[in-house]
């Protein structure tokens, strides 16, 4: 079947272009054991942009894609967060991204695989329709639809159910390494049971974070960590200046303090965070996708000991000097992705968020007819919004609620 839709391939000048593709319905499995399925019809209602789809642009750019398309192809159609509407079952869904060959898709290993719609050896959402696999169409929640149609701000919450999912994941990943990482340590500092002592542990792993970035992935996980754990010390560090909306907005979710990264060196951005935490970081959290990230939590000092070291960013190399790396018995994890009840969970909490005031739309007229363009110099450029969508098809959406 033929569709409009926009699609990556390797081109140095034109690594996105929108027009007609052939979209194609392999079998696919959600988990391993479990049947593989042709895909279902869904129409894309409302799709929103990610930096993810910007890297995967600048790839083609490179012609570094050809792992990326799906078996047989030579493009990728992108898009991963927003919503469709499945004809046959007369229903709004979520498009559950990741699946596979794997028993938990949150880490596959060597003898697995996996996909990703619109990402990774499958076609995403932003065509006009497309199939996935009918376990992987998640339902959004009851009472919103009326007269077939989605409020446009329920719409705006939900594209978000991708990204949320991946940060409630790395708060799970945190604290299941930060209690099994230092129980121990509690146990001889409180002379208690070790039962006790993994609950103190998971307790401090949070007791002052840095997240360093941002972006919409770390406001969720500022957002998600304040939710669980009230008494955790919370500091952003961004660019951006502290009265703009967007650190307005995370400041208030997260209920955070915020560091501007406008120093004129290292060491004193440094020493500002600390300031700011009140001693050193037992999290930190490097989502900003700069190199400086690991200077600032190894080389200057703001990751303490027994801390965390989370490595979201995708693109830059952590490096750290291997003797006071070891004494202070650091740990540095990496992991991307989440599991099918991340994202129910998301999905859940994002419904009564307010998270729809921070995106904004982009006709989509002005993005098909010059996808690589608008991706440059409207979505992704100096002062763009912080979260940028399109609604696909007007039909399905009621733009007055």
């Amino acid at each position: 079947m033929v569709v409009k839709g926009t699609s990556f391939q390797n081109s140095n000048d034109k690594p996105i272009v929108y027009g007609d593709v052939e979209i194609i319905n392999p079998a696919r499995r959600r988990l391993r054991g479990e049947q593989e399925k042709e895909g279902i019809l869904a129409q894309t209602v409302f799709a929103g942009f990610c930096g993810t789809d910007y890297e995967l642009m600048h790839m083609g750019e490179r012609g570094e894609l050809d792992a990326k398309f799906p078996q047989g192809q030579k493009r990728l159609i992108n898009g991963h967060e927003g919503v469709v509407w499945v004809p046959s079952e007369n229903r709004f869904a979520i498009v559950l991204i990741r699946g596979g060959n794997s028993c938990d898709p949150t880490r596959y290993t060597e003898e697995e695989d996996y996909f990703e719609y619109g990402c990774d050896k499958a076609d995403g959402l932003f065509s006009d329709m497309n199939y996935y696999n009918p376990d992987m169409l998640l339902k959004i929640p009851d009472g919103y639809v009326k007269d077939g149609k989605i409020p446009l701000s329920l719409a705006k919450k939900l594209v978000f159910a991708d990204p949320y999912a991946c940060m409630i994941f790395q708060r799970e990943r945190m604290e299941d390494l930060g209690e099994a990482h230092n129980f121990r340590v509690k146990m001889a500092q409180y002379k208690c049971d070790e039962k006790k002592a993994r609950e103190l542990a998971r307790e401090e792993t949070f007791k002052r974070v840095c997240i360093f970035g941002l972006g919409t992935t770390g406001m969720f996980i500022g957002d998600l960590i304040r939710q669980k754990y009230p008494n955790a010390k919370i500091v952003f560090v961004a660019r951006s200046e502290p009265d703009s909306p967007k650190v307005s907005f995370a400041v208030r979710e997260a209920k955070a303090s915020y560091v501007k990264n406008d120093f004129k060196s290292n060491e004193e951005l440094a020493a500002a965070i600390k300031d700011e935490l009140g001693g050193t970081a037992s999290v930190f959290i490097g989502v900003s996708g700069s190199q400086v990230e690991h200077d600032i939590a190894f080389k200057y000092g703001v990751l303490g000991c027994n801390g965390i070291y989370n490595s979201f960013s995708l693109g830059p190399q952590v490096k750290f000097d291997t003797m006071p790396f070891g004494f202070k018995n650091q740990l540095i994890f990496g992991s991307i992705n989440f599991r099918q009840d991340h994202m129910e969970e998301a999905i859940k909490i994002l419904e009564h968020s307010r998270y729809n005031e921070i995106v904004e739309l982009i006709d989509k007229n002005e993005f098909t007819s010059d996808p690589k363009h608008t991706y440059d110099n409207k979505i992704y450029s100096k002062g763009a919004p912080l979260k940028t969508a399109v609604i696909w098809d007007e039909t399905y959406i009621d733009k007055t609620r």
